[in-house]
């Protein structure tokens, strides 16, 4: 499996325009990766999972929407 530098799920938060205060809501995210990508409801956990340990992406409580921290915002810009 060829190793990725960018997870599918962080790519589609850098190409999904953000709303308020920077909110990305999530099925502007689980709706490519699952539909574009034909990536499994599986892979897509642990691509939001990663971005989440990595530092790229916070989620907020509710579970409805991503921001890009600082270190994301960086790395993906």
């Amino acid at each position: 499996m060829p190793t990725l530098k960018r997870p599918p799920v962080a790519y589609w938060s850098m190409r999904t325009p953000s709303i308020q205060d920077g909110r990305i809501y999530i099925e502007k995210i689980n709706g490519p990766f699952l539909y574009v990508d034909r990536g499994s409801p599986a892979e897509y956990s642990v691509g939001l999972k990663f971005a989440i340990e990595r530092g790229w992406l916070e989620i907020h409580d509710s579970g409805t929407y991503v921001k890009f921290t600082a270190t994301g915002a960086d790395l993906f810009a």
